[in-house]
């Protein structure tokens, strides 16, 4: 499930995918509901292999309807289709992307940058962050409003956790385990 602002889709739920999915990778992908997004990182493959699995993922979010992110790479991004580049390491020009949000000088960064959604992590303890220390619930919701743009909750989320915690500054929750465990 997608919502839009403008012309721009936001996703409800979103994947990050990086090298721990391993094999769960495209059944994964191939259970999630129509709209939802994904976030392609597996940035430690060499960049022949890292091109060759976006293109199998970008495949299969098209034929799904999935909105697809490019971490980092915004000529990768564009070579996919991707409708964002996520933390994008050059210029993006008009293409739109989002940037990571874990404190205030990050979500004045987000919104001076003109991002076009910051992903406020991580909210809750997280097995991607061992030991890190969590915003917490005031925290994202105050990283959230400086933000100026679509915010998505990440860290130790999970459709439940997000209900329970969602007070409408957030368009949705992303992460990794929480789609592994479905």
């Amino acid at each position: 499930m997608a919502c839009a602002i403008g012309s721009v889709m936001l996703p409800r739920q979103t994947l990050f995918t990086d090298e721990r999915i391993g094999d769960a990778l495209m059944p994964t992908l191939e259970r999630l509901p129509v709209g939802s997004g994904v976030v392609f990182r597996h940035k430690r493959l060499g960049s022949t292999a890292r091109a060759a699995l976006a293109q199998e993922v970008a495949a299969i979010c098209t034929r799904r309807a999935l909105i697809l992110s490019v971490s980092e790479d915004v000529a990768l991004a564009r070579t996919v289709g991707a409708t964002y580049v996520h933390k994008p390491t050059s210029d993006p020009g008009a293409f739109p992307f989002s940037l990571p949000v874990h404190d205030s000088s990050e979500a004045v960064h987000a919104r001076r940058r003109g991002a076009a959604i910051a992903y406020i992590s991580p909210i809750f303890p997280t097995s991607s962050h061992l030991g890190g220390r969590a915003l917490g619930v005031e925290k994202a919701h105050d990283l959230a409003r400086i933000c100026g743009c679509p915010a998505i909750a990440l860290g130790g989320m999970d459709r439940a956790r997000f209900e329970a915690f969602d007070t409408g500054l957030f368009v949705g929750w992303a992460g990794i385990d929480a789609f592994l465990r479905a």
